[in-house]
Protein backbone atom coordinates (compact mmCIF):
# COMPACT_ATOMS: atom_id res chain seq x y z
CA UNK A 1 0.00 0.00 0.00
CA UNK A 2 2.68 2.48 1.03
CA UNK A 3 5.35 1.69 -1.51
CA UNK A 4 2.94 1.70 -4.43
CA UNK A 5 2.51 5.43 -4.00
CA UNK A 6 6.22 6.03 -4.38
CA UNK A 7 6.05 5.14 -8.08
CA UNK A 8 4.06 8.22 -8.93
CA UNK A 9 6.74 10.68 -7.80
CA UNK A 10 7.18 13.32 -10.47
CA UNK A 11 5.32 11.00 -12.83
CA UNK A 12 4.89 13.78 -15.35
CA UNK A 13 8.55 13.71 -16.26
CA UNK A 14 9.33 12.17 -19.63
CA UNK A 15 12.54 10.20 -19.42
CA UNK A 16 14.07 8.15 -22.20
CA UNK A 17 15.34 4.67 -21.49
CA UNK A 18 19.06 4.42 -22.04
CA UNK A 19 20.55 1.84 -24.36
CA UNK A 20 21.38 -1.44 -22.68
CA UNK A 21 24.86 -2.76 -22.01
CA UNK A 22 25.87 -6.39 -21.73
CA UNK A 23 23.43 -9.06 -20.65
CA UNK A 24 24.01 -10.98 -17.44
CA UNK A 25 25.67 -14.33 -17.89
CA UNK A 26 23.22 -17.23 -18.00
CA UNK A 27 23.55 -20.90 -18.76
CA UNK A 28 19.81 -21.52 -19.00
CA UNK A 29 18.89 -23.52 -22.10
CA UNK A 30 16.16 -22.67 -24.53
CA UNK A 31 13.35 -25.15 -25.08
CA UNK A 32 11.78 -26.71 -28.13
CA UNK A 33 8.05 -27.06 -28.78
CA UNK A 34 7.86 -30.18 -26.60
CA UNK A 35 9.41 -28.37 -23.66
CA UNK A 36 12.69 -30.30 -23.90
CA UNK A 37 15.96 -28.46 -23.47
CA UNK A 38 17.87 -27.75 -26.65
CA UNK A 39 21.01 -25.80 -27.41
CA UNK A 40 20.44 -22.39 -28.99
CA UNK A 41 21.23 -22.09 -32.67
CA UNK A 42 24.35 -20.21 -33.67
CA UNK A 43 23.76 -16.49 -33.26
CA UNK A 44 20.47 -17.00 -31.40
CA UNK A 45 19.77 -15.31 -28.12
CA UNK A 46 20.21 -17.66 -25.12
CA UNK A 47 16.52 -17.71 -24.11
CA UNK A 48 14.91 -17.44 -27.53
CA UNK A 49 11.47 -19.08 -27.40
CA UNK A 50 11.28 -19.17 -23.58
CA UNK A 51 8.14 -17.67 -22.03
CA UNK A 52 8.04 -16.15 -18.54
CA UNK A 53 5.26 -14.74 -16.41
CA UNK A 54 6.06 -12.07 -13.81
CA UNK A 55 3.48 -11.03 -11.20
CA UNK A 56 3.67 -7.78 -9.18
CA UNK A 57 1.29 -5.32 -7.58
CA UNK A 58 2.26 -2.43 -9.84
CA UNK A 59 -0.23 -0.67 -12.12
CA UNK A 60 -0.26 2.56 -14.11
CA UNK A 61 3.05 4.36 -14.59
CA UNK A 62 4.85 2.02 -12.18
CA UNK A 63 3.84 -0.98 -14.30
CA UNK A 64 4.83 0.78 -17.51
CA UNK A 65 8.27 1.58 -16.13
CA UNK A 66 8.84 -1.99 -14.95
CA UNK A 67 7.76 -3.25 -18.36
CA UNK A 68 10.55 -1.12 -19.87
CA UNK A 69 13.01 -3.08 -17.73
CA UNK A 70 11.43 -6.36 -18.82
CA UNK A 71 11.67 -5.20 -22.43
CA UNK A 72 15.41 -4.66 -22.00
CA UNK A 73 15.70 -8.20 -20.62
CA UNK A 74 13.82 -9.55 -23.64
CA UNK A 75 16.09 -7.68 -26.04
CA UNK A 76 19.08 -9.24 -24.33
CA UNK A 77 17.94 -12.81 -24.00
CA UNK A 78 15.06 -13.37 -26.40
CA UNK A 79 12.73 -14.49 -23.59
CA UNK A 80 9.13 -13.35 -23.93
CA UNK A 81 7.88 -11.93 -20.61
CA UNK A 82 4.22 -11.50 -19.69
CA UNK A 83 3.25 -9.20 -16.81
CA UNK A 84 0.34 -9.90 -14.43
CA UNK A 85 -0.85 -7.45 -11.78
CA UNK A 86 -1.59 -8.99 -8.37
CA UNK A 87 -3.46 -5.94 -7.07
CA UNK A 88 -2.69 -4.54 -3.60
CA UNK A 89 -3.12 -7.89 -1.79
CA UNK A 90 -0.29 -9.91 -3.27
CA UNK A 91 -0.89 -12.83 -0.90
CA UNK A 92 -4.56 -13.13 -1.89
CA UNK A 93 -3.52 -13.33 -5.55
CA UNK A 94 -0.63 -15.75 -5.16
CA UNK A 95 -2.25 -18.08 -2.60
CA UNK A 96 -4.76 -19.75 -4.95
CA UNK A 97 -2.18 -19.96 -7.73
CA UNK A 98 0.28 -21.70 -5.43
CA UNK A 99 -2.42 -24.09 -4.24
CA UNK A 100 -3.39 -24.77 -7.84
CA UNK A 101 0.25 -25.48 -8.70
CA UNK A 102 0.21 -22.72 -11.29
CA UNK A 103 2.31 -19.90 -9.83
CA UNK A 104 4.01 -17.26 -11.97
CA UNK A 105 7.65 -17.89 -12.87
CA UNK A 106 8.70 -14.80 -10.92
CA UNK A 107 6.76 -12.86 -8.28
CA UNK A 108 7.56 -9.47 -6.76
CA UNK A 109 6.71 -9.52 -3.05
CA UNK A 110 5.99 -6.20 -1.28
CA UNK A 111 6.97 -7.55 2.17
CA UNK A 112 10.04 -9.60 3.10
CA UNK A 113 7.88 -11.48 5.60
CA UNK A 114 6.26 -13.22 2.63
CA UNK A 115 9.63 -14.73 1.67
CA UNK A 116 9.67 -16.75 4.89
CA UNK A 117 5.98 -17.63 4.54
CA UNK A 118 6.34 -18.98 1.00
CA UNK A 119 9.65 -20.68 1.75
CA UNK A 120 7.91 -22.56 4.58
CA UNK A 121 5.32 -23.69 2.00
CA UNK A 122 8.08 -24.88 -0.37
CA UNK A 123 6.70 -22.42 -2.92
CA UNK A 124 10.03 -20.76 -3.75
CA UNK A 125 13.10 -21.83 -5.71
CA UNK A 126 16.45 -20.96 -4.04
CA UNK A 127 18.67 -18.64 -6.04
CA UNK A 128 21.39 -20.30 -8.10
CA UNK A 129 25.05 -19.67 -7.35
CA UNK A 130 25.28 -17.22 -10.26
CA UNK A 131 22.40 -15.11 -8.92
CA UNK A 132 23.73 -15.22 -5.35
CA UNK A 133 27.08 -14.03 -6.69
CA UNK A 134 25.29 -11.11 -8.39
CA UNK A 135 23.57 -10.26 -5.10
CA UNK A 136 26.86 -10.43 -3.20
CA UNK A 137 28.46 -8.10 -5.72
CA UNK A 138 25.76 -5.43 -5.65
CA UNK A 139 24.09 -5.52 -2.22
CA UNK A 140 25.13 -5.20 1.41
CA UNK A 141 24.67 -8.36 3.53
CA UNK A 142 21.57 -6.85 5.15
CA UNK A 143 19.65 -6.75 1.85
CA UNK A 144 20.72 -10.31 1.10
CA UNK A 145 19.39 -11.42 4.49
CA UNK A 146 15.98 -9.84 3.78
CA UNK A 147 15.65 -12.12 0.76
CA UNK A 148 16.67 -15.22 2.72
CA UNK A 149 14.86 -17.83 4.81
CA UNK A 150 16.14 -20.85 6.77
CA UNK A 151 19.70 -20.34 5.56
CA UNK A 152 18.83 -20.18 1.84
CA UNK A 153 18.72 -17.11 -0.41
CA UNK A 154 15.44 -16.83 -2.31
CA UNK A 155 14.94 -13.17 -3.16
CA UNK A 156 16.47 -10.05 -4.65
CA UNK A 157 15.59 -6.59 -3.29
CA UNK A 158 14.94 -4.71 -6.50
CA UNK A 159 13.10 -1.51 -5.51
CA UNK A 160 13.11 0.79 -2.48
CA UNK A 161 11.09 3.61 -0.90
CA UNK A 162 12.89 6.12 1.35
CA UNK A 163 11.01 6.63 4.62
CA UNK A 164 13.42 8.80 6.63
CA UNK A 165 12.34 12.25 5.49
CA UNK A 166 10.71 15.35 6.94
CA UNK A 167 8.86 17.40 4.31
CA UNK A 168 8.29 21.09 5.00
CA UNK A 169 6.65 24.15 3.49
CA UNK A 170 9.36 26.68 2.68
CA UNK A 171 7.20 29.75 3.37
CA UNK A 172 6.31 28.50 6.86
CA UNK A 173 9.99 28.07 7.66
CA UNK A 174 10.82 31.50 6.24
CA UNK A 175 8.02 33.13 8.25
CA UNK A 176 9.31 31.56 11.45
CA UNK A 177 12.96 32.22 10.62
CA UNK A 178 14.10 28.61 11.12
CA UNK A 179 16.33 26.24 9.17
CA UNK A 180 16.01 22.44 8.69
CA UNK A 181 17.05 20.54 11.80
CA UNK A 182 19.89 18.04 11.95
CA UNK A 183 19.12 16.81 15.48
CA UNK A 184 15.89 15.96 17.30
CA UNK A 185 16.45 18.71 19.87
CA UNK A 186 16.71 21.24 17.03
CA UNK A 187 13.49 19.87 15.53
CA UNK A 188 11.63 20.30 18.82
CA UNK A 189 13.06 23.82 19.26
CA UNK A 190 12.08 24.75 15.69
CA UNK A 191 8.60 23.37 16.28
CA UNK A 192 8.13 25.73 19.21
CA UNK A 193 9.34 28.70 17.14
CA UNK A 194 6.98 27.79 14.29
CA UNK A 195 4.08 27.39 16.73
CA UNK A 196 4.89 30.80 18.21
CA UNK A 197 4.70 32.26 14.68
CA UNK A 198 1.08 31.11 14.44
CA UNK A 199 1.38 27.88 12.43
CA UNK A 200 1.09 24.32 13.72
CA UNK A 201 4.48 22.68 13.15
CA UNK A 202 3.26 19.16 12.36
CA UNK A 203 0.54 17.45 10.37
CA UNK A 204 0.08 13.81 11.37
CA UNK A 205 -1.73 11.17 9.32
CA UNK A 206 -3.15 9.40 12.36
CA UNK A 207 -6.00 7.68 10.52
CA UNK A 208 -3.37 5.83 8.45
CA UNK A 209 -1.71 3.80 11.18
CA UNK A 210 1.27 2.83 9.05
CA UNK A 211 2.52 6.42 9.07
CA UNK A 212 2.82 6.23 12.85
CA UNK A 213 4.85 3.03 12.58
CA UNK A 214 7.18 4.85 10.17
CA UNK A 215 7.67 7.64 12.72
CA UNK A 216 8.37 5.16 15.53
CA UNK A 217 10.84 3.18 13.38
CA UNK A 218 12.93 6.25 12.59
CA UNK A 219 13.09 7.37 16.20
CA UNK A 220 13.77 3.84 17.46
CA UNK A 221 16.53 3.13 14.92
CA UNK A 222 18.26 6.38 15.86
CA UNK A 223 17.99 5.98 19.64
CA UNK A 224 18.32 2.20 20.04
CA UNK A 225 20.66 1.48 17.14
CA UNK A 226 20.56 -1.09 14.31
CA UNK A 227 21.15 -4.18 16.51
CA UNK A 228 18.24 -3.48 18.84
CA UNK A 229 16.12 -2.55 15.81
CA UNK A 230 16.78 -6.01 14.39
CA UNK A 231 15.94 -7.67 17.69
CA UNK A 232 12.67 -5.79 18.15
CA UNK A 233 11.66 -6.47 14.54
CA UNK A 234 11.93 -10.22 15.32
CA UNK A 235 10.37 -9.86 18.79
CA UNK A 236 13.63 -11.04 20.34
CA UNK A 237 13.28 -8.25 22.89
CA UNK A 238 9.90 -7.24 24.29
CA UNK A 239 8.04 -4.03 23.52
CA UNK A 240 8.21 -3.32 27.25
CA UNK A 241 11.99 -2.88 26.86
CA UNK A 242 13.42 0.47 28.06
CA UNK A 243 14.62 1.22 24.51
CA UNK A 244 10.97 1.36 23.37
CA UNK A 245 10.11 3.69 26.25
CA UNK A 246 12.92 6.03 25.19
CA UNK A 247 11.59 6.22 21.62
CA UNK A 248 8.01 6.84 22.76
CA UNK A 249 9.20 9.58 25.14
CA UNK A 250 10.90 11.34 22.22
CA UNK A 251 7.78 11.08 20.05
CA UNK A 252 5.68 12.49 22.88
CA UNK A 253 7.81 15.65 22.73
CA UNK A 254 6.14 16.54 19.41
CA UNK A 255 2.75 14.86 19.79
CA UNK A 256 2.16 15.87 23.39
CA UNK A 257 1.83 19.61 22.83
CA UNK A 258 -1.54 20.75 21.53
CA UNK A 259 -0.10 23.69 19.60
CA UNK A 260 2.31 21.38 17.78
CA UNK A 261 -0.39 19.31 16.01
CA UNK A 262 -2.56 20.66 13.18
CA UNK A 263 -6.24 20.32 14.21
CA UNK A 264 -5.11 18.80 17.51
CA UNK A 265 -4.53 15.12 18.24
CA UNK A 266 -8.20 14.24 17.76
CA UNK A 267 -8.15 15.93 14.36
CA UNK A 268 -4.92 14.14 13.43
CA UNK A 269 -6.58 10.81 14.17
CA UNK A 270 -9.25 11.71 11.62
CA UNK A 271 -6.66 12.59 8.97
CA UNK A 272 -5.43 9.93 6.56
CA UNK A 273 -2.59 9.88 4.09
CA UNK A 274 -2.43 11.94 1.90
CA UNK A 275 -4.80 14.31 3.70
CA UNK A 276 -2.01 15.21 6.12
CA UNK A 277 0.10 16.39 3.18
CA UNK A 278 -2.77 18.57 1.96
CA UNK A 279 -2.81 20.29 5.37
CA UNK A 280 0.80 21.37 4.78
CA UNK A 281 0.79 22.38 1.12
CA UNK A 282 -2.87 22.91 0.28
CA UNK A 283 -4.61 24.22 3.40
CA UNK A 284 -1.34 25.62 4.80
CA UNK A 285 -2.40 24.66 8.33
CA UNK A 286 0.95 23.08 9.18
CA UNK A 287 4.64 23.45 8.38
CA UNK A 288 5.82 19.82 8.27
CA UNK A 289 4.78 16.24 7.58
CA UNK A 290 7.02 13.29 8.42
CA UNK A 291 6.82 10.68 5.65
CA UNK A 292 8.51 9.05 2.68
CA UNK A 293 9.62 10.18 -0.76
CA UNK A 294 6.10 9.67 -2.12
CA UNK A 295 4.93 12.83 -0.28
CA UNK A 296 6.15 14.59 -3.42
CA UNK A 297 3.16 13.30 -5.37
CA UNK A 298 0.59 14.76 -2.99
CA UNK A 299 2.54 17.99 -2.67
CA UNK A 300 2.40 18.46 -6.44
CA UNK A 301 -1.34 17.76 -6.36
CA UNK A 302 -1.61 20.65 -3.89
CA UNK A 303 0.11 22.88 -6.48
CA UNK A 304 3.39 23.01 -4.54
CA UNK A 305 6.51 22.76 -6.67
CA UNK A 306 8.95 20.18 -5.35
CA UNK A 307 12.30 21.78 -4.59
CA UNK A 308 10.80 25.24 -4.14
CA UNK A 309 7.75 25.34 -1.85
CA UNK A 310 7.84 21.60 -1.09
CA UNK A 311 11.22 20.74 0.40
CA UNK A 312 12.54 17.99 2.63
CA UNK A 313 15.42 17.23 4.95
CA UNK A 314 16.72 13.90 6.30
CA UNK A 315 15.06 12.63 9.46
CA UNK A 316 17.19 14.23 12.20
CA UNK A 317 19.42 12.22 14.50
CA UNK A 318 17.59 11.46 17.74
CA UNK A 319 20.42 9.34 19.17
CA UNK A 320 23.76 8.11 17.81
CA UNK A 321 22.46 6.76 14.49
CA UNK A 322 21.28 8.83 11.51
CA UNK A 323 18.22 6.74 10.60
CA UNK A 324 17.61 5.48 7.09
CA UNK A 325 14.47 3.32 6.96
CA UNK A 326 13.40 1.85 3.63
CA UNK A 327 10.49 -0.07 2.25
CA UNK A 328 10.90 -2.23 -0.82
CA UNK A 329 10.02 -5.13 -3.09
CA UNK A 330 11.60 -8.59 -3.32
CA UNK A 331 11.78 -10.61 -6.55
CA UNK A 332 11.55 -14.41 -6.11
CA UNK A 333 11.32 -17.44 -8.39
CA UNK A 334 8.24 -19.63 -7.95
CA UNK A 335 9.00 -21.99 -10.84
CA UNK A 336 12.22 -23.80 -11.65
CA UNK A 337 11.83 -22.65 -15.24
CA UNK A 338 14.34 -21.70 -17.91
CA UNK A 339 14.85 -17.98 -17.67
CA UNK A 340 13.44 -17.33 -14.18
CA UNK A 341 16.92 -17.24 -12.65
CA UNK A 342 18.26 -15.28 -15.61
CA UNK A 343 15.62 -12.61 -15.00
CA UNK A 344 16.42 -12.45 -11.28
CA UNK A 345 20.11 -12.10 -12.12
CA UNK A 346 19.30 -9.29 -14.54
CA UNK A 347 17.18 -7.48 -11.93
CA UNK A 348 19.98 -7.88 -9.37
CA UNK A 349 22.64 -6.56 -11.74
CA UNK A 350 24.09 -3.08 -12.00
CA UNK A 351 22.86 -2.94 -15.60
CA UNK A 352 19.26 -3.81 -14.75
CA UNK A 353 19.19 -1.32 -11.89
CA UNK A 354 20.57 1.50 -14.00
CA UNK A 355 18.00 0.95 -16.76
CA UNK A 356 15.24 1.27 -14.15
CA UNK A 357 16.91 4.21 -12.38
CA UNK A 358 16.60 6.35 -15.50
CA UNK A 359 12.82 6.18 -15.17
CA UNK A 360 10.74 8.23 -12.70
CA UNK A 361 9.61 6.91 -9.33
CA UNK A 362 12.39 4.41 -8.68
CA UNK A 363 15.07 4.06 -6.00
CA UNK A 364 17.61 1.23 -6.07
CA UNK A 365 19.07 -0.58 -3.04
CA UNK A 366 21.85 -1.80 -5.38
CA UNK A 367 25.03 -0.12 -4.09
CA UNK A 368 26.63 -0.15 -7.56
CA UNK A 369 23.81 1.77 -9.27
CA UNK A 370 25.18 5.29 -9.47
CA UNK A 371 22.78 8.04 -8.32
CA UNK A 372 23.83 9.92 -11.48
CA UNK A 373 21.40 7.67 -13.36
CA UNK A 374 18.34 9.17 -11.65
CA UNK A 375 16.28 11.58 -13.76
CA UNK A 376 16.00 14.48 -11.28
CA UNK A 377 17.90 16.06 -8.40
CA UNK A 378 15.41 14.94 -5.74
CA UNK A 379 15.69 11.26 -6.62
CA UNK A 380 19.47 11.56 -7.06
CA UNK A 381 19.84 12.88 -3.51
CA UNK A 382 17.62 10.14 -2.09
CA UNK A 383 19.53 7.47 -4.01
CA UNK A 384 22.82 8.80 -2.68
CA UNK A 385 21.46 8.63 0.87
CA UNK A 386 20.61 4.95 0.45
CA UNK A 387 24.07 4.13 -0.89
CA UNK A 388 25.98 6.14 1.72
CA UNK A 389 23.99 4.68 4.63
CA UNK A 390 25.60 1.29 3.98
CA UNK A 391 25.01 -1.33 6.67
CA UNK A 392 23.14 1.14 8.92
CA UNK A 393 20.10 1.16 6.62
CA UNK A 394 17.12 -0.83 7.87
CA UNK A 395 13.89 -2.13 6.37
CA UNK A 396 10.45 -0.98 7.52
CA UNK A 397 9.97 -2.88 10.80
CA UNK A 398 6.20 -3.23 10.53
CA UNK A 399 6.58 -4.92 7.13
CA UNK A 400 8.97 -7.45 8.68
CA UNK A 401 6.45 -8.37 11.38
CA UNK A 402 3.49 -10.75 11.04
CA UNK A 403 0.72 -8.84 9.29
CA UNK A 404 -1.60 -9.27 12.28
CA UNK A 405 0.78 -7.03 14.24
CA UNK A 406 2.43 -4.72 11.72
CA UNK A 407 0.08 -4.52 8.76
CA UNK A 408 -3.59 -4.60 9.76
CA UNK A 409 -5.79 -1.53 9.96
CA UNK A 410 -7.28 -1.01 13.42
CA UNK A 411 -5.24 -3.77 15.06
CA UNK A 412 -1.81 -4.53 16.49
CA UNK A 413 0.89 -1.90 16.26
CA UNK A 414 -1.23 0.44 14.14
CA UNK A 415 -4.00 0.61 16.75
CA UNK A 416 -1.58 0.87 19.71
CA UNK A 417 0.26 3.82 18.16
CA UNK A 418 -3.02 5.51 17.24
CA UNK A 419 -4.05 5.22 20.89
CA UNK A 420 -0.67 6.67 21.83
CA UNK A 421 -1.27 9.65 19.55
CA UNK A 422 -4.60 10.12 21.32
CA UNK A 423 -2.86 10.01 24.73
CA UNK A 424 0.92 10.62 24.39
CA UNK A 425 1.43 10.56 28.15
CA UNK A 426 0.55 6.86 28.43
CA UNK A 427 3.94 5.41 27.56
CA UNK A 428 3.83 2.43 29.89
CA UNK A 429 0.29 1.49 28.83
CA UNK A 430 1.26 1.75 25.17
CA UNK A 431 4.21 -0.58 25.73
CA UNK A 432 2.05 -3.10 27.55
CA UNK A 433 -0.47 -3.11 24.70
CA UNK A 434 2.24 -3.43 22.06
CA UNK A 435 3.82 -6.39 23.84
CA UNK A 436 0.49 -8.17 24.31
CA UNK A 437 -0.35 -7.74 20.62
CA UNK A 438 3.14 -8.85 19.55
CA UNK A 439 2.92 -12.02 21.65
CA UNK A 440 -0.36 -12.95 19.99
CA UNK A 441 0.92 -12.29 16.48
CA UNK A 442 4.22 -14.16 16.85
CA UNK A 443 2.50 -17.09 18.56
CA UNK A 444 0.34 -17.55 15.46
Amino acid sequence: MRNARAAAILAGLAVAVAACGNAPTTTSPSTDASGSASAPAAGAKPLEGVKLEVAAKWTGDEQKNFEQVLKAFTEKTGAKVTYASTGEDTGAYLGPRIQGKNPPDVAILPQPGLVQQYADQNALIPLTDDVVKEVDTNYTPYWKELGSASGKVYGVLIKAAHKSLVWYRAQAYDDAGVQPATTWDELVKNAQTIADSGTAPFSFCGASGWTLTDLFENVYLSTAGPENYDKLSKHEIPWTDPTVATALEKIAQITGKKEFVADGNAGALQTDFPGCVTKVYGDKKAAMVIEADFVAVSAVQSKAKVGEEAKYFPFPKVGDTAPVVLGGDVAVAMKDSPGAMALLQFLASKEGGEIWAKLPGYLSPNKNVSPDNYPDELTKQLGQTIVSAGDAVRYDMSDLAPSAFGGTDGKGEWKALQDFLRNPSDIKGTQTTLEAEAKKAWKK
